[in-house]
């Protein structure tokens, strides 16, 4: 009796296993989940400030497009730009500004900063803006080592800076992440980042890679090095991004296994979104043969370059720069402090801006960044005295719409137009004159800057207490 019911349990058993293994073939497999390499895991987190509907009446305008309006009006609303022109509506409760003699910009963009990672007081505690281990560091990012409490963030807002973008240093081939900010006091950086601005992969090419490293009696440690390390790591990125591509591709058709996805390097994460065209290359270079081996470089290993910074003999391939879309971030009249600034000239921002091509006037300075405006009528001057037209509305321009062209952020600031970010400054005359100043800057529509109160000059906690806190121009 035992035995038969042990037999016709087994039966059971056996049958059901059997249903159980027809039912597992009928049905289709559950789509495996495609794992992704998150874009932003440090994603913004910056808020506006407070500010009010302001109208600001009987300026003289120039809007970053390179218009001049004269006698004109704007008014900033819910953080925009929301009306410009000869007359606008003043509504009730507005603040109305009266500016009769004074000047109306859009806020400066500096596309090449040290600020945060070569911070105030610059003692070796605070030098963190080179990762000078290997020629290749694309897996660090500027933000990581920016210290947000900076007295050059304050400094540099009283300059009219709006919008700043961060990068590491150039000892490296590869550098690192830049990161675009806001020169707001935050506890961290991601309270300053400008939302939803595209990273950067800083890149250097000349005397600063093969100098530090050939030192070291290592590649590269000549210009030929430098080339052949990038490209083997450009090489060594793209094949990354294909294993990482196929993979994608197989999950997304349900064909792949957990165990089908690459092993993630930080490093070529960088790369790989450099290569699909997510991650802008902010490229240092100083000769004119180097940036023309870069473009080629680019062209091989199918990447943008989507600036050259420094960039002192951007002046003999300028047409070369403007055929390929790429902008030059330039100083006004720095040149000759290293062989490969030797030929660098005073006109060459007039002169690549003459040629169409993009024209960027930024610091790599903290002090450099209190006052851009200078620097541009600096490069204004260098122009007109080789004979070019250069209007001062239109050399606005190189301060703030095509630094933000450059930094991939010209669709919502860089220029007053409505609907825009309110990012704007108030100069006390003609912002070109050593004499100018700002008396207001607003980031956002909020009043974060006001000259004639010292409540709206930010200072850092680092400041406070200290003598000569704040600004005291």
């Amino acid at each position: 009796m035992k035995s038969t019911y042990l037999l016709a349990a087994a039966t059971l058993v056996l049958a059901t296993t059997a249903y159980a293994a027809d039912k597992k073939d009928d049905a289709s497999p559950a789509p495996a989940e495609v794992i992704r390499v998150g874009k932003d895991p440090w994603p913004s987190q910056y808020k506006p400030y407070p500010g009010q509907t302001t109208v600001i009446r009987s300026a003289t305008i120039y809007d970053g497009t390179g218009r001049r309006l004269d006698n004109a009006m704007i008014r900033i609303e819910n953080g925009k730009v929301a009306e410009i022109g000869p007359s606008v509506a003043v509504p009730p409760g507005a603040k109305l500004i009266e500016a009769a003699g004074k000047y109306v910009t859009a806020g400066i963009i500096d596309i090449h900063s040290h600020l945060g990672v070569y911070p105030s007081p610059g003692v070796q505690a605070h030098s963190d803006g080179n990762e000078a281990t290997s020629p290749a560091r694309p897996e660090v990012w500027a933000e990581h080592s920016v210290w947000p409490q900076d007295p050059g963030f304050s400094r540099a807002l009283a300059g009219g800076i709006t919008a700043l973008h961060v990068l590491p240093g150039s000892a490296n081939l590869f550098g690192g992440r830049g990161t675009t900010l806001k020169p707001v006091y935050g506890r961290s950086v991601q309270e300053m980042k400008f939302p939803n601005a595209p990273y950067s992969l800083k890149m250097a090419c000349g005397e600063n890679p093969k100098r530090v490293y050939g030192s070291r009696n290592q590649l590269p440690s000549t210009r030929m090095g430098n080339i052949a390390y990038a490209r083997q790591l450009w090489s060594d990125a793209a094949a990354y991004k294909r294993r990482w591509d196929d993979y994608s591709s197989r999950a997304e058709a349900g064909k792949a296994k957990p165990t089908d996805v690459p092993r993630r390097e930080l490093a070529m994460d960088t790369l790989a979104g450099v290569l699909s065209g997510e991650i802008l290359v902010q490229n240092h270079c100083y000769r004119a043969d180097e940036m023309a081996n870069v473009i080629s470089m680019s062209k091989e290993f199918g990447y943008k370059v989507t600036a050259f910074h420094h960039a002192v003999e951007s002046y003999k391939i300028a047409d070369m720069l403007k055929a390929e879309g790429i902008c030059s971030a330039m100083w006004a009249d720095w040149y000759g402090f290293k062989m490969e600034s030797y030929d660098g000239i005073r006109e060459n921002i007039a002169l690549v801006d003459a040629a169409g091509a993009c024209a960027i006037v930024h610091s790599d300075d903290a002090n450099g960044i209190q006052r851009l405006n200078q620097e541009a009528a600096k490069a204004i001057a260098a122009g007109r005295r080789l004979g070019l037209t250069i209007t001062p509305e239109y050399a606005w321009t190189w301060l703030s719409l095509n630094p933000a062209k450059g930094l991939g952020i010209a669709d919502r600031t860089g220029s007053l137009e409505v609907g825009k970010a309110a990012d704007v400054v108030l100069w006390s005359a003609e912002p070109f004159s050593v004499y100018a100043r700002p008396m207001n800057v607003w980031i956002d529509g909020a009043l974060m800057y006001d000259w004639d109160d010292p409540k709206r000059r930010p200072i850092a906690d680092f400041e406070l207490g200290q003598p000569g806190q704040g600004e005291v121009k």
